[in-house]
């Protein structure tokens, strides 16, 4: 039976995870005195999150009859004329990330059970990405910027609990800090982009402000000659830049490693890092009438495409490989933006969130049969022991390099040509980036892929241990690394099962969508493109005759020969010639050097955001805390009421004629008052 768009449905969408995480998060644990058990805490985790996926998709079928919907939920506050609304919009681009979020989540609910079991924060880990999940709805179903924000803010608290969930470990404390600081540098330019639209417009609904958006494209700033929306568009891009991760606010990304390969999935694969990508599109109405504030991203999104691949190339560490990807992913996401391909970003964002997912979860799966090794150097001939795992980590690494057919070829080499049609300032660069990370993508990809699965097998020695997500927690989990005589080992069926689910649609679902998402009417109103201005949908329209026909010319592109050259010099490298990488490093030691130390932006980091941010804390503690608070009010009112109290006390005598002539003189005080008042004559 179809359900209708009504707010009791659609508020069941984000409330069922939420209750879910409440549970458990209470009854679970150490708060409400560990009620209930593992058992009851992933099943109510599991079923709240599968409540939301299905009524996502009943979401998604309506949506694509015509039926939408955008109201209020309840009035949470005035402000003079200003109403503070909680509410929600449904419509294509809502509906489609719904979908994403909830699937990719439901996979890493399900995979959780066999990765954290005999965890001692186990059900607490539930409840976290549970929670994560209400968040991230809350975040995509809104109608303005206020319940953006909250969204937008709770994915970064909910995180910075999951990438700190070891938070005995110092490694841990230290990451979930770095991700929420960083994070604070971009939301601090988000609300200032925010403050400058409801002070232009008076309003956060998003239908609001959008009716306005010519008016704004005609106003300058206050007290300068700077365009406004240009300025609010690149504020708000540089929260963007913060939660999306990219240059040169992406620091906190392949730290944020330390927290279990299942949030590495949840957060980097559909969730938060999206949402930069997800709230400039929404925003398109206002990114449209700003070619400054859309070459601005462009040039942004090539960087990180390019700089954030070259490191991945050089990491030893499993998941770290594949974090690097996400960032360069992000950027062609990104970039796909500048050029005002939004529908080409979404897709992208969409075929990225299975692919990327699959390959999190199947490197947790490397982890569990290495028993919790994560070092790549200490694998090889895994193909043997792990079958599943290791045919979906080839699924997952042939859509991410965009081998044809696969859903990362048609995201991917889309972007690429609508870079190449765009005219925006920076296409040019942009396009080199676009390209030469092709091979780079390729080359990482199948770096990971040979050196863990194939060639010699370099595990079962007596130092075979590593940090990884479990480090220094003791019990089963205190050894590292197969130990001499040990063994690989294929994961559990509840690890393999979300594998097998995430490689379906990270192989199919780009040729079944290609046509509806970026060529037909899908997306609707939800996102604007100023055609005249911007033709680029159009001109890819032109040049597209159906998925199997793009997978066909794909055979004569230069894009594929680059991918082909990508493999084949990882299989050169870590396949036939194992010691050329070594000769090569040798020869590039420069280069080497500054890729290692990550352009030495963790070291400007430290430097300029956290030292700075300890001296401001610092000063503000001193001066202000203690020198204006501590000083001044508290202890200087103490102080004041004492001084004066040691005055007044001498006119407490304790003898009776002094209070006698203290009461004639009060009274004779009062008499004259009254006498100056009320007696005209007097005066």
């Amino acid at each position: 039976m179809q359900l209708t768009l009504n707010i009791p449905v659609l508020c069941a969408i984000p409330l069922a995870p939420l209750i879910g995480s409440m549970i458990a998060g209470f009854f679970g644990t150490k708060l409400g005195g560990n009620r209930i058990g593992h058992g009851a805490c992933q099943f109510v985790t599991i079923l709240g999150v599968a409540i939301a996926f299905a009524l996502s998709c009943n979401v998604l079928v309506q949506v694509m009859d015509g039926f939408y919907f955008n109201g209020t939920v309840y009035r949470w506050m005035e402000l003079g004329e200003l109403n503070l609304d909680i509410g929600f919009l449904i419509d294509p681009l809502t509906a489609t990330m719904m979908c994403v979020v909830t699937f990719v989540s439901l996979m890493v609910h399900i995979y959780t059970i066999g990765y954290m079991r005999g965890e001692e924060g186990y059900n607490r880990f539930f409840s976290y990405i549970s929670l994560f999940t209400f968040a991230m709805l809350m975040l995509v179903m809104s109608n303005n910027l206020l319940q953006l924000f909250f969204g937008w803010e709770a994915v970064g608290v909910v995180s910075y609990l999951l990438i700190g969930f070891y938070y005995e470990r110092q490694s841990a404390v230290f990451a979930n800090m770095k991700a929420f600081l960083v994070n604070r540098v971009g939301d601090f330019g988000f609300i200032l982009g925010i403050g400058l639209i409801l002070a232009s417009t008076g309003s956060m609904q998003y239908d609001v402000i959008f009716s306005q958006n010519t008016a704004l494209a005609a106003q300058t700033l206050p007290g300068t000659s700077w365009n406004l929306l240009t300025v609010a568009c690149i504020c708000l891009f540089i929260g963007a830049m913060g939660k999306s991760a990219q240059f040169p606010l992406h620091v906190w990304l392949p730290d944020s490693m330390e927290g279990p390969t299942p949030i590495s999935a949840l957060i980097h694969a559909a969730t938060m890092v999206t949402a930069g990508i997800f709230m400039v599109s929404r925003m398109s109405p206002l990114f449209e009438l700003s070619d400054a504030a859309l070459s601005f991203i462009l040039v942004i999104g090539s960087i990180t495409t390019l700089f954030m691949g070259f490191l991945g190339i050089v990491q030893n560490d499993i998941k770290r490989v594949v974090a690097y990807s996400t960032l360069s992913q992000l950027g062609y996401m990104t970039v796909a933006l500048g050029v005002s391909a939004y529908p080409v970003a979404i897709f992208h964002l969409m075929t990225h969130a299975f692919f990327k997912a699959l390959l999190f979860l199947a490197a947790g799966s490397v982890i569990l049969g290495m028993h919790h090794e994560q070092d790549m150097r200490k694998m090889g001939g895994l193909w043997k022991y792990m079958p599943v795992t290791c045919l979906m980590m080839l699924l997952g690494n042939l859509a991410l390099i965009g081998t044809p057919f696969f859903s990362g070829f048609y995201s991917k080499d889309s972007i690429i040509e609508a870079v190449a049609a765009s005219h925006i300032p920076g296409s040019g660069f942009a396009y080199f980036a676009v390209m030469a990370s092709v091979f780079v993508t390729a080359l990482y990809s199948f770096r990971l892929y040979f050196w863990v699965f194939h060639g010699k097998a370099r595990w079962g020695h007596a130092d075979s241990h590593a940090h990884d997500d479990h480090a220094e927690q003791g019990g089963d989990h205190a050894h590292h690394g197969l130990a001499p005589g040990e063994k690989p080992h294929e994961s559990a069926l509840v690890v393999t099962l979300p594998l097998i689910l995430l490689a379906i649609p990270s192989v199919i679902i780009g040729f079944y969508t290609i046509t509806p998402l970026l060529f037909g009417t899908y997306f609707g109103d939800s996102i604007f493109i100023d055609v005249l201005r911007h033709p680029i949908m159009k001109e890819l329209e032109d040049e597209f005759h159906g998925p199997v026909a793009m997978a066909i010319h794909a055979f004569t592109s230069p894009i594929l020969l680059l991918v082909v050259l990508g493999v084949l010099t990882a299989a050169i490298g870590y396949l036939w010639a194992p010691q050329l990488p070594a000769k090569v490093a040798q020869a590039l030691a420069p280069i080497k050097k500054l890729l290692d130390n990550k352009y030495y932006l963790d070291d400007l980091n430290q430097a300029v955001f956290a030292k700075g941010l300890i001296w401001i804390g610092g000063f503000l503690w001193h001066r202000g805390d203690q020198k204006v608070i501590d000083g001044f009010f508290v202890n200087g009112s103490a102080y004041t009421v004492g001084r004066f109290a040691g005055v007044i006390r001498h006119l407490q005598s304790g003898y009776l004629y002094h209070y006698a002539f203290a009461m004639i003189a009060g009274l004779a005080a009062l008499l004259a008052w009254v006498l100056y008042a009320y007696l005209p004559f007097v005066r």
